[in-house]
């Protein structure tokens, strides 16, 4: 298969512009350095907390736009079991910003916190919370994976160039830049990634509406030709499975690292909460071409085109359908803005994870935990090495597989089963939750998850839930919402045992030496004050004995003598 040249010369001028503005970028980073009074790590992990709004605004789109979730929607829209019904990543992407703005944003705002795991620090200790965060990283790494094998997969689609040069020529980038400039050069280049996002997309939707191999997309919403209609339907059994689905994105998403990073790069928490609503309306909007592209792949006569029969969805490619649809029913050069509209999608959410995940690592383990002294710099310099290593890292998951779901799956799962109670009870519920608790939320929410596994990934369930039924092809589908119910029993274990372990060390039935958390320290302290009370009344009586008044008879004072 021949390489195409002007294809990846085009990615190629993308690259070095993206580059360009990093380094840009990273110049900007150093000046606000020099100007600033405080600690030199939060330039670079929060942007010194001045970020402009608008570059607040883009990098917040960018960071929800990624790779997954352009060519997720086209793919759901697609497939000819699921359809537009069950397009839920714009709802729940969008509702996620917005709940975010309206609970989260203020409490971890106004505490000026760097990351989000510094209330679990602060609540916890740092043993706890180097469990907790483990987590966090794997999602992160598992997310550079999914957009990396996003982008590998699009790549050999439309230019012919192997999956594996794609993936190391865009990590390799993407590294580089956020290693010049932390926040700064992710923020600007995002900036960059976005209008060319947006632009490119919105370029190639005319020319695919106007496909000749495709009908048009309003008769086949309701009347099945090559498929079902695209529009999909969600029947009453699927609707726990379809919340399950939404509760995840929706709720899942404001776990990441990545959401807090640019809420508190913001200078107020007005500035915060405007973000995340201004974000969600651009969500909304560069959900819509690959929405339209999905319809008319859905539409499309496959055997008109030179990619022939079977269909994408029939040789097992519903997933590259967007890559698919932009090289065979658009002009090569329509092709090429598409591709650069991916790989901008796709850089932006790499270089977003690689700050977050390197942002946890170097203040809440290396900082707080293995060198207490560590100065700015050195911060800094752990900084860059948790980027390149957790880069790589990504990128090596990236090349073992072409499945973007696989790893999206094991993302967003970890999130929203493990880390979504863990987070809701350390934000608004933080005088009732104690570390046994949040011990035993983590491990009851990790159980369980593997006990139900996961069929979609071949892993086989333990333990059987409602309403399970078999799909089509033989696998396992679970109807009941598993992920939600497991999110809420991991809360209320964390609820439920705190006040258990709480009630246990108050009233003296296990041993001080176990009280790691200092649970029991208010009944010692009540315990001492008991013992001084009755020591102080006991030395008052003997003093008021000693000391009769001036007025006592002489008989009385020959009787206490």
């Amino acid at each position: 298969m021949a390489l195409n040249w002007p294809g990846l010369l085009s990615i190629g001028v993308f690259y070095l512009i993206v580059l360009a503005t990093g380094v840009w970028a990273s110049r900007k980073s150093k000046r606000e350095e020099r100007k600033c009074t405080g600690n030199l790590s939060e330039v670079a992990m929060v942007g010194g907390r001045n970020l402009n709004i608008w570059v607040s605004i883009f990098t917040t789109t960018a960071t929800w736009v990624g790779g997954g979730f352009i060519l997720g929607n086209a793919e759901v829209v697609y497939d000819p079991k699921r359809g537009l019904a069950w397009a839920i990543a714009p709802i729940g992407f969008v509702l996620s910003l917005v709940v975010g703005a309206l609970f989260f944003v203020k409490p971890v705002r106004e505490k000026n916190y760097v990351t989000i795991m510094d209330p679990f620090q602060e609540k916890y200790g740092n043993t706890l919370t180097a469990i907790l965060f483990v987590p966090s990283l794997l999602a992160d790494i598992f997310w550079i994976a999914c957009v990396l094998a996003a982008l590998g997969g699009t790549v050999s689609v439309i230019m012919d160039i192997p999956s594996p040069l794609a993936v190391a020529l865009s990590a390799a980038v993407a590294v580089l830049y956020t290693l010049l400039g932390g926040l700064y050069s992710v923020a600007y280049t995002d900036v960059i990634q976005l209008i060319f996002m947006f632009l490119s997309l919105w370029f190639c939707v005319p020319f695919i509406l106007m496909s000749p191999a495709s009908t048009d997309i309003t008769v086949t919403a309701v009347t099945k030709l090559y498929q079902e209609p695209w529009t999909g339907r969600l029947k009453l059994a699927d609707a726990g499975r379809w919340l399950d689905d939404l509760l995840l994105v929706t709720l899942g998403g404001i776990c990441y690292q990545a959401f807090y990073q640019r809420v508190l790069a913001t200078a107020t928490v007005a500035q915060a909460q405007f973000t995340c609503y201004a974000a969600s309306v651009f969500c909304f909007i560069l959900a819509i071409p690959p929405l339209l592209i999905g319809a008319v792949a859905a539409s499309t006569d496959w055997n008109q085109t030179s990619f022939g029969l079977p269909t994408p969805y029939e040789q097992g490619k519903a997933g590259m359908i967007l890559p698919i649809s932009l090289r065979y029913l658009c002009p090569p050069f329509v092709s090429l803005a598409g591709i650069g509209a991916i790989a901008a999608a796709v850089m932006s959410s790499i270089d977003s994870a690689l700050l977050s995940s390197a942002s946890l690592f170097a203040r809440n383990i290396y900082k707080n935990i293995f060198s207490k002294r560590a100065s700015e710099k050195q911060i800094l310099r752990v900084v860059k090495v948790s980027i390149l290593l957790f880069g790589f890292m990504g990128a090596g998951l990236a090349m073992t597989t072409s499945s973007v779901y696989v790893f999206w799956i094991l993302s967003g799962d970890v999130m929203y089963t493990v880390v979504c109670a863990q987070l809701i009870c350390v934000l608004f519920l933080p005088e009732k939750v104690n570390g046994y608790g949040a011990l035993a939320g983590l491990v009851v929410g990790l159980l369980l998850r593997l006990l139900v596994g996961e069929p979609l990934l071949g892993v086989p369930g333990l333990m059987p839930l409602p309403w399970d039924s078999l799909h089509e092809d033989g696998r396992l589908l679970h109807v009941f919402p598993f992920r939600t119910g497991i999110m809420l029993v991991s809360l209320a274990t964390i609820l439920v045992v705190s006040r258990f372990a709480t009630c246990l060390f108050l009233k003296g039935l296990l041993p001080d030496n176990w009280d790691v958390y200092g649970l029991g320290q208010k009944r010692r302290i009540l315990m001492k004050d008991m013992v001084a009370k009755d020591l102080t009344e006991k030395i008052g009586m003997n003093t008021r004995q000693m000391d009769p008044s001036p007025h006592a008879s002489t008989e009385d004072m020959r009787s206490l003598q």
